[in-house]
């Protein structure tokens, strides 16, 4: 027995030499060998719940180049508790190992009982819907078991993997030399790259009005590599929500970033081009609207995806999909491409940026509060390109920046997209402080959802996390409340204080935790309080008070039919109209 060690030592070395140095946990009794063996091996950060472990992990592998993370959680409630973090990990496709612990292998419920052991749950069948890949380890496995799961949670459709291990499995003494196995070749390929570039380079050498939508299955680095042959192929280039940060608002081609809750000017220009070439874009409900139909209108769509389902759901219309390396697709373009603008697109295309500002005149701000997209205007000016921006998942502290902000070279962003979970952005942000040390995050949440997970300000406060917290308070769910007000008269239900949602006082949460807050009022960033609090060292929070009545102007508008299902404009015509004389200048080619 001398030369034996504990598997879960075995373990955690493999996780080492797989590059991962930070694990987020919560402690419990069903991992304690395994949280033992990894003590003195990596960094561990406890959080106080099991959900911003999950969320923390998620977004250090998003946003740090510095090693990889995971989350390690205990059985029973620390699986049930982590689920809504591998939900987003897995819809926003973000690369995230969970290990978990279980009861002893001889404990686990068989022959239909519910429970044996004590916390026992099944968490395979509980996770298996939301990863990619699972293993339960009830005796010890080999080297190869263990990386062929985690590989499968990465490369060029990434995603959440889990592994569930019994405690007498943690704890059993092991030979590592018997535990060796053969080792992975690596992250599994897909699809034919050659042929989806060649088809793509012939389509844009014959087109008049291309545009490029590149998404979040495009790598940041890939994407960054590219920017200066981007800019010398000259076509229009836009990125999804979850590919925000893949091309810096400042370059030449940048385009804007089409939505469902987008920019107007781009969802326009999709609809005036007669090439849409989506890299690395789901193009779900949301990238295309739920009018999908008109999508593309009158254009070719060629879709490049690293998912075969995706390609295959039916909606929007492709003229042709390639289940592709969306990232190498990307590189074999800006290599072989050339483009002849004969009809002055790319001008007409800024020029209708232009004439479409994202900050509207029909917004109305009452009196006493801030207007939301001026303020995410002077918070985008406040960034610098060292910040990570974490934006919240869901109502106007979501939307609003999303259809504002300008990403400047260097800049991170984490945006919780598929999923839409209020309270996310506090575990994200967490994650993005650890992942990038030295470096501010911002972090953009509204007050409902912050509320979801304000006990993570325990970590917060420890580790005097660099982290500014932006909290938009209009004292209740502002987008719920614009639902019942559009679509059903007014009959308010659970939306806000007056219809029972309790709030705190925040100058006195935060002072509890020990973290200074600044109260704003209707002048937003403009005040020596908020400058001296945004260029501090540690965290600082900000109240910014949002109008419970604020419009959220352009948006796609829908009515609910006699049916009761919902009927919605297509992509390009968000309400309200455009004015005559405007409309006539950024139409040239809507047909």
């Amino acid at each position: 027995m001398a030369d034996r060690v504990k598997y879960a030592e075995v373990f955690a070395d493999w996780l080492v030499d797989l590059g991962y140095t930070h694990c987020f946990f919560v402690a419990g009794g069903n991992i304690m060998h395994l949280l033992d063996g990894v003590r003195t091996r990596m960094t561990c950060i406890p959080t106080v719940h099991e959900v911003a472990a999950g969320l923390a992990a998620e977004a250090y592998n998003a946003t740090s180049s510095n090693g990889r993370a995971f989350a390690l959680v205990t059985a029973g409630p620390g699986l049930t508790n982590i689920t809504t973090a591998m939900a987003s990990a897995y819809l926003d496709r973000r690369e995230l190992l969970v290990v978990g612990g279980q009861v002893k292998s001889s404990d686990l419920a068989t022959g239909g009982l519910r429970q044996r052991g004590i916390q026992e749950i099944d968490g395979i069948a509980l996770s298996a819907p939301i990863c990619v890949a699972t293993l339960r380890v009830e005796q010890p496995v080999d080297r190869a078991a263990i990386e062929r799961v985690i590989a499968a949670g990465a490369g060029s459709d990434p995603g959440p993997v889990f592994i569930e291990m019994c405690l007498d499995a943690q704890g059993a003494p092991v030979l590592p030399s018997k535990l060796t196995g053969d080792t992975p070749s690596g992250a599994r390929e897909v699809g034919d790259v050659d042929a989806a570039v060649a088809d793509i380079v012939a389509r844009i050498l014959a087109a008049e009005r291309p545009v490029l939508l590149i998404g979040g299955a495009v790598t940041r680095q890939v994407a960054y590599s590219c920017l200066e042959q981007l800019e010398a192929l000259g076509i229009p280039v836009m990125t999804t929500w979850t590919g925000i940060d893949r091309i810096p608002s400042d370059c030449a081609v940048y385009a804007g970033r089409p939505d469902t809750w987008g920019q107007r000017a781009p969802n326009l220009a999709i609809a005036q081009s007669d090439l849409v070439v989506a890299i690395g874009a789901r193009l779900g409900l949301q990238e295309t609207g739920f009018n999908w139909q008109e999508f593309g209108r009158g254009s070719d769509v060629v879709q490049v995806y690293p998912d075969a389902a995706e390609l295959q759901k039916g909606h929007p219309t492709t003229t042709a999909a390639y289940c592709a390396d969306a990232s190498a697709v990307l590189r074999g373009t800006c290599d072989r491409a050339s483009w002849n603008d004969t009809l002055g697109w790319s001008a007409y295309v800024q020029r209708v940026r232009e004439l479409l500002p994202v900050i509207e005149p029909e917004n109305s701000t009452s009196s006493g509060f801030v207007c939301p997209y001026r303020f995410a205007g002077a918070l985008s000016d406040l960034a610098t390109s060292d910040d990570a921006i974490v934006i919240c998942s869901s109502g106007g502290a979501n939307s609003v920046p999303m259809q504002v902000f300008q990403v400047k070279n260097g800049q991170t962003v984490v945006v919780d997209s598929g999923l839409a979970s209020m309270g996310v952005g506090l575990g994200h942000a967490i994650g993005a402080a650890f992942g990038n040390p030295g470096h501010r995050v911002l972090h953009i949440e509204g007050d409902g959802g912050f509320c979801q997970n304000l006990q993570e300000l325990a970590i917060v406060d420890v580790n005097r996390l660099p982290i500014k917290m932006i909290i938009w308070a209009n004292d209740g769910y502002g987008s719920i409340r614009t639902t019942q007000r559009n679509y059903f008269g007014g009959a308010y239900l659970g939306c806000d204080t007056g219809t029972g949602l309790g709030f705190p006082h925040w100058e006195k949460l935060f002072d509890a935790f020990n973290i200074p807050v600044t109260v704003l009022g209707d002048q937003g960033l403009d005040n020596p309080a908020a400058t001296a609090g945004f260029a501090s060292d540690g965290p600082h929070a900000f109240i910014v008070p949002i109008d419970p009545e604020q419009s959220y102007w352009p948006k796609i508008t829908s009515r609910v039919t006699e049916t009761g299902s919902m009927e919605s404009n297509p992509l390009h015509s968000m309400s309200p109209d455009i004015p005559e004389d405007i409309a006539s200048k950024v139409t040239k080619y809507l047909s």
